[in-house]
């Protein structure tokens, strides 16, 4: 059979897309409580946490914020936040300078092209400062139940490592899988994939002897293959 660049076996197309279902049942049956785990009450504080999650854990994030969403309850709140009070209050998550900029210009824009209300949108949200297609997904498929693949370093990680695409471009990455995958799980896939990054196919040693993907993942031996070692790389969550 002949193989890639990537010196894999080449599958058909079929192949991979029921290979790439079955994962996903997988990952399904072993994470069924993903979600995401940033706290928020509604779409203005996830685009919020969202833009500050950038560079930072969840778990700071979620320290921070109860702080913020108090302080600040309304978008109006933010657009006329004062820049030196709300740099203070999300300086731990870092770029808190840029983070500040972001958030505050984000308010403004919702309050001057969407009468104060988040759209719910994708080509809408992207125009916003601080947003990206990463960032507008998440907040699309978690508060407003419109399906989005959430494209971050997990997740480009771990696609490429499952060997269903060799693209390094997120927006890329996001059809690719987009394609594989019915529309109606593109969300809770997303969250199945980040909590499988975080939790056993970390970046430098993944625990591919506790794997549940192992006889069905190409990368399979990138890590140890014992399952004692390979447990003792297994982490849970929440992540600092």
């Amino acid at each position: 059979m002949a193989t890639n660049a990537a010196g894999r076996k080449e599958e058909t197309r079929l192949a991979l897309v029921r290979r790439a279902r079955k994962m996903n049942r997988i990952l399904a049956e072993t994470y069924p409580d993903a979600h995401c785990e940033l706290d928020f009450g509604n779409p203005l504080e996830l685009l919020v946490a969202t833009i500050l999650s950038a560079q930072c854990t969840d778990k700071r994030v979620n320290m921070v914020t109860p702080i913020l969403f108090a302080k600040y309850p309304t978008v109006e709140d933010y657009a006329s936040a004062d820049r030196s009070e709300m740099e203070e209050i999300i300086r731990s998550t870092g770029f808190f300078r840029a983070k500040t900029t972001s958030i505050i210009g984000m308010a403004q824009a919702v309050c001057e092209r969407y009468g104060g209300e988040v759209p719910g949108k994708l080509k809408d949200l992207v125009t916003l400062p601080g947003v990206g297609r990463k960032t507008a997904n998440v907040v699309l498929g978690n508060a407003f139940d419109v399906p989005g693949l959430t494209v971050d370093t997990h997740f480009q990680r771990l696609v490429r490592r499952f060997g269903w695409t060799d693209e390094t471009d997120p927006v890329k990455i996001e059809h690719v899988v987009g394609e594989l995958l019915p529309r109606r799980e593109w969300t809770i896939f997303s969250h199945r994939v980040i909590w499988h990054g975080r939790r056993i196919c970390h970046a430098r040693r993944p625990a591919c002897g506790v794997c549940p993907l192992a006889t069905l993942c190409p990368s399979y031996g990138t890590g140890p293959t014992d399952p004692v070692q390979a447990a003792k790389l297994v982490r849970s969550g929440p992540f600092s």
